[in-house]
């Protein structure tokens, strides 16, 4: 089977999974009350992380599209839905690789979903009455859910993303492409599609040393991941 044929068959099997594990009829744990506040608990933890990328304005731009784009409490399914409609179309005319980093994401967001789901669950059991979110109550609900290799999946998957579109930003003419099917997009309604691949272009455009950068999120990640498994008494420092 050509390489051409296995993207084609992952991003519809994802989309396909995306779309059923954010659907509340299917899947009931969308209701359940703690899924809003664990996605804003987590969007303050990781623009927390992410401080030292937001003072510097080279990294900024990359920093913020990470925070609105890539990961973080944001409802990606109508960008996800605008990929499934035009997927024949778009592996007409985007390249293997632009593809994949797409995939890539979108893989990021239903692995991110099902990890919400699952600590959501968590936290009701483990605290049917409380309102809030703390560190010490989300380091217990993430030690619950365990999967210690999806974890480093999730983590591997937002490098894939993030160098993924700094290739991309290099490549001839693809620029020029997002510019010219810009008008084409909002006519057909792909505006939050066109929007990601802008936004994600123009932040990795000024960053510079893309690999520098994702390397220092990838460890990042992957220090807080540990400490909360090692049970550490402040998995999050400065964060409350």
């Amino acid at each position: 089977m050509s390489r051409t044929s296995d993207l084609s068959r992952r991003m519809a099997c994802l989309l396909s999974s995306h779309q059923a594990l954010h659907d509340p009829e299917r899947e009931p744990r969308n209701r359940l009350r703690w899924l809003p506040e664990l996605r804003q608990w987590q969007a303050r933890r990781l623009e927390a992380s992410f401080d030292r990328f937001l003072r510097d304005p080279r990294r900024r731009p990359a920093a913020q599209f990470f925070l609105s784009d890539v990961y973080n409490d944001r409802d990606f399914s109508r960008r996800d839905a605008d990929i499934a409609r035009v997927l024949p179309m778009m592996q007409k005319l985007l390249p293997g690789p632009l593809l994949a980093t797409v995939a890539d994401a979108i893989e990021l967001g239903l692995l991110t979903q099902a990890f919400d789901l699952r600590m959501s669950e968590r936290l009701h059991a483990l605290a049917p009455r409380r309102r809030k979110l703390d560190g010490a109550l989300y380091a217990q609900a993430y030690r619950a859910c365990g999967l210690p290799r999806l974890r480093e999946h999730q983590i591997g998957l937002i490098e894939n993303v993030g160098l993924g579109l700094g290739k991309a930003v290099r490549m001839p003419g693809i620029l020029t492409l997002l510019k010219l099917s810009r008008g084409p997009a909002k006519a057909a309604g792909l505006a939050e599609l066109q929007g990601f691949l802008e936004r994600g272009f123009a932040a990795f455009a000024q960053l510079g040393d893309v690999r520098e950068f994702i390397a220092e999120i990838g460890s990042d990640e992957r220090d807080i991941a540990q400490r909360l498994f090692d049970s550490d008494p402040d998995p999050f420092p400065g964060l409350e």
